[in-house]
């Protein structure tokens, strides 16, 4: 499956020109030429990279930079005329994974754009390759899971997920005690080809919370992370 980039310079040209090149490599690209535009399409849809200008006509481009690293794990690859250390410094500090200057090579971005790639799969690789526990304990609950039958028991009562809500619940129990960004339950869960709302997910973590209510569980340990995820927390899963 093609990776999808955005890419945000108000420069035609250089957006045509990156556009062409990148497409050349196997690459699935989306165009935006002001910040207000991509902002709109950022809400609803997440990309696996954004190659991001930083004079923009409307919105400072580290203002971007810092909405994308605030709401999501997207990496970001500036591209601006700016070349002094402060601005690539400023840059890299709030998020951005690398800071190339204008004039710049088309190979040579190619390149970083992949290594940024490689990286985040790598990172992303490891995540889902954590081994998930037969029994979780909770200061006062007892969670058993069985990925292979989709059974989910909370404290010997079985409950009724539906196959996304499982896997929903698996990603949250992974990375227990840590946040899951909504891009990543979403990519995981729905696939990279998903372009709905994303309230979809917000439902589905309702519809888990309310059937795990018995103590509580789902309000005390599925914690919402405003407009970035959610997490599944504990002192930990100790198995037993």
């Amino acid at each position: 499956m093609s990776k999808l980039v955005f890419i945000l310079e108000d420069d035609i040209n250089i957006n045509e020109i990156l556009k062409y090149n990148l497409e050349k490599n196997g690459f699935e690209v989306k165009s935006f030429y002001d910040g207000e535009s991509f902002n709109k399409f950022f809400n609803y849809k997440k990309p696996d990279i954004v190659i991001l200008d930083l004079m923009l006509p409307d919105i400072d481009g580290f203002d971007i930079c810092k909405k994308i690293k605030k709401e999501s794990d997207v990496p970001v690859l500036i591209l601006s005329a700016k070349g002094e250390e402060l601005d690539k410094v400023l840059g890299l500090e709030l998020g951005a994974d690398d800071y190339m200057v204008k004039p710049f090579g088309i190979k040579e971005l190619i390149a970083r754009v992949k290594n940024i790639l490689k990286k985040y799969e790598l990172i992303n690789l490891s995540l889902n390759k954590k081994p998930i526990q037969d029994i979780y304990y909770f200061k006062d609950a007892r969670l058993k899971i069985d990925e292979v039958s989709y059974n989910v028991f909370l404290n010997d009562k079985k409950i009724d997920l539906n196959p996304k809500e499982f896997k929903v619940l698996v990603m949250l129990l992974k990375n227990i005690n840590n946040l899951v960004h909504r891009n990543e339950i979403i990519k995981e869960v729905w696939g990279n080809d998903y372009f709905g709302d994303t309230r979809t997910l917000d439902v589905h973590i309702r519809r888990i919370r309310s059937k795990m209510s018995e103590d509580d569980f789902g309000e005390k340990y599925i914690k919402t992370v405003h407009s970035l995820g959610y997490k599944l927390i504990d002192d930990t899963s100790k198995e037993k």
